[in-house]
């Protein structure tokens, strides 16, 4: 099947569109920045920034919390005062987090000289992301095979017990440790954020993410089940190198900066502390046997963490030219070579209308969607039928198009 999409664009605009490049132009000189001397007054010291509001607990104010988690990085000068830290991370580096118990004497007397279990999970900061997250890791997966998305560097770690790695969920680590001893756990994050940007064609800024750490205790089962704290913070990842030199631009832009605009930005600090969040989500494995476009075969298990919306209908478009498909190699049965590999790009629909639709495409193709003046599905012998409300109404969830364009008059 094949949509043709009326637009008055040449062929050129379009196709800058859907360049794939992974690569974040960066400029500057790399500079390494240490961690320093640290203490639990440090961190005392340090302001608690805000977080969305939707993802704070109730009534912390003024609560003390029973663990603090402090990532070795230093945080951007690039931040307004009110908005939340922003740290910059290098693709593969080993960084520490340190685990610091924050408990006043007799607090938590349940789980003294016991263990308790952390999860550290690499999550995506934008809704947008995270209401799709399964289809992004299983992307990431198709790309990088072997490969996974976090990691343990287990002989620089201190403190740390059962250290585990789920092979199924690349963005996820655990251990067990002890609070009254010092703990310090060495993190590497494999993916950088610009792998995860719609249309790449070089200079892009990459997304966010964020690190969550969630601690439990024992329940009466001896299973580490029973919440006690969890926090957060922000984060981007770059190639090797490139976080110390966008650390270093930022910085020289403050320094070109008035002294009163300079009082609206945060100060920049070696480290990074975790903000609390409400814990991650238990999540449901659900299993399904149809492909995802350019992945293989084999069923595949998404976790669907509770209580996150869905969109109502997902579908798969691939933009290939007239003269792509004529070149393509076929089989004698008349079907496409097996070994062709297309991309496809997903599109979310929640409201199942016309309107909606061509504003997601104008987003894939980066134009404004005034620029779409009409969308057609290829119907039987070839016909162009106009694409309704009702069409898309009745479209099968994650059906894949191919996208033809035509110039308008």
């Amino acid at each position: 099947m094949a949509w043709a999409l009326k637009l008055p664009l040449t062929d050129e605009v379009i196709e800058s569109g859907l360049v794939q490049d992974f690569d974040a132009s960066l400029s500057g000189i790399g500079q390494e920045l240490g961690a320093g001397a640290y203490s639990m007054s440090d961190v005392l010291a340090l302001p608690i920034f805000k977080q969305e509001e939707s993802n704070l607990p109730p009534d912390t104010d003024n609560k003390i919390l029973p663990f603090q988690y402090v990532l070795c990085a230093a945080t951007s000068p690039a931040i307004k005062l009110h908005d939340e830290t922003l740290t910059y991370l290098n693709q593969g580096q080993s960084y520490e987090i340190r685990m610091l118990d924050n408990r006043k004497i007799g607090e938590l007397p349940e789980i003294t000289d016991k263990m308790v279990k952390s999860i550290i999970r690499v999550v995506f900061h934008d809704r947008r992301l995270q209401y799709t997250e399964h289809q992004q890791l299983e992307g990431w997966r198709w790309n990088r095979p072997g490969d996974r998305i976090l990691d343990l560097d287990i002989p620089m770690s201190v403190g740390i017990i059962d250290p585990r790695a789920n092979p199924t969920q690349l963005n996820t680590v655990e251990f067990l440790w002890d609070p009254s001893k010092r703990t310090s756990v060495f993190i590497q994050v494999h993916c950088i954020s610009t792998e995860f940007t719609m249309r790449k064609h070089g200079g892009e800024k990459g997304v966010p993410f964020r690190i969550q750490i969630d601690t439990f205790k024992e329940n009466e089962n001896e299973e580490y089940t029973e919440h006690l704290h969890s926090a957060s913070c922000q984060f981007k990842v770059f190639k090797p190198k490139g976080a110390d030199r966008k650390q270093k631009t930022d910085r020289e832009k403050m320094e070109k900066r008035a002294p009163q605009e300079k009082e609206k930005y945060q100060p920049t600090y070696e480290t990074t502390i975790l903000t609390e969040c409400c814990p991650w989500p238990e999540v449901t494995y659900v299993t399904t046997n149809s492909p995802s476009p350019g992945f293989n075969s084999t069923p595949n298990s998404f976790p669907v963490p509770e209580g996150v919306v869905r969109p109502r209908l997902t579908i798969y478009v691939c933009q290939e030219s007239q003269q792509a498909r004529e070149q393509q190699p076929k089989h004698e049965n008349g079907d496409a070579a097996a070994n062709t590999f297309f991309v496809y790009h997903a599109i979310y629909l929640e409201d199942l209308t016309a309107a909606e639709l061509t504003e997601k495409l104008a987003q894939l193709f980066n134009i404004s969607p005034r620029q779409i003046n009409q969308i057609f599905k290829q119907g039987p012998t070839g016909i162009h039928v106009l694409v309704s409300d009702e069409m898309i109404q009745n479209f099968q969830d994650e059906v894949c198009f191919v996208l033809d364009t035509m110039k308008g008059n």
